[in-house]
């Protein structure tokens, strides 16, 4: 196997300057598996603050970028800029930015390929509503999500995959193992019949929606889950332990 479990924080739209220094001493403090990589998905104002308050084994995302690296589009930041302030990683086609900002599947394939081609890691969110689970759909959303990055990206190295169920992110409502692990499954088979089986192996699939310190030992014993993307409990101190869960 060998893919190294990753664990990201979504802090999503919250926190303040006292929250955030707050925040990085817990993380700072651990202890975290040296085993598992860890990145904070942290609001672009406290960016700086964050990079400068975390160890450097703890990555530092931005939660949104556009695809070009400079011009006339106001209220966006770039890769480049991202890279100016020392951070590796930046997390896109989150389903918030999908839903509510109309973001497209392609529109989010070109802004992965430009983060990869800028040298940022990315963590590419996908996952189906609950109307599209309802109608037998999951596959088929993430296949199609997944296929739109596919055709803009040759090389998935800095590429983690974040499933993220959408009726299950902040609603309490998980996923079980058994039916995260299915959809999990079935990304690595589409990656293998359409990208690669060196992809496939290699590919990290996070799980994310509603992940706590409670259930997310029973969902990292799953094979084919290789990590977290955390929402609401990377706020809170348990997230060291969500961290932890292949301990």
């Amino acid at each position: 196997m060998g893919r190294k479990f990753c664990v990201g924080g979504n802090w999503k739209m919250n926190g303040d300057k006292a929250s955030v220094t707050e925040l990085c001493k817990t993380l700072s403090a651990g202890p975290l598996d040296p085993n598992t990589e860890v990145v904070v998905g942290c609001p672009a104002p406290y960016l700086s603050l964050a990079r400068s308050l975390l160890p450097e084994t703890i990555g530092v995302a931005a939660q949104n970028c556009y695809k070009v690296a400079k011009g006339a589009f106001t209220g966006e930041i770039s890769p480049a800029m991202l890279k100016d302030l020392g951070l590796g990683w930046v997390i896109l086609g989150h389903s918030e930015r999908r839903a509510i900002f109309g973001e497209t599947d392609e529109l989010i394939a070109e802004k992965v390929a430009h983060a990869l081609a800028e040298g940022l890691k990315v963590i590419a969110c996908i996952g189906e509503t609950l109307q599209e689970r309802e109608a037998g759909q999951t596959e088929a959303v993430c296949f199609r999500q997944t296929k739109a990055i596919a055709a803009q990206v040759k090389d998935w190295s800095n590429v983690v995959i974040a499933y993220e169920p959408v009726w299950a992110i902040g609603t309490g409502k998980t996923a079980t193992p058994e039916q995260a692990q299915e959809v999990h499954a079935a990304l690595r088979k589409w990656f293998t019949e359409n990208v690669s089986a060196d992809v496939s192996n290699a590919i990290r699939i996070q799980y994310g929606g509603s992940v706590t310190a409670a259930n997310c030992r029973e969902l990292a014993a799953k094979p084919d889950i290789d990590g977290f993307l955390v929402g609401g409990a990377s706020l809170k101190p348990e997230f060291i332990q969500i961290v932890n869960a292949r301990q």
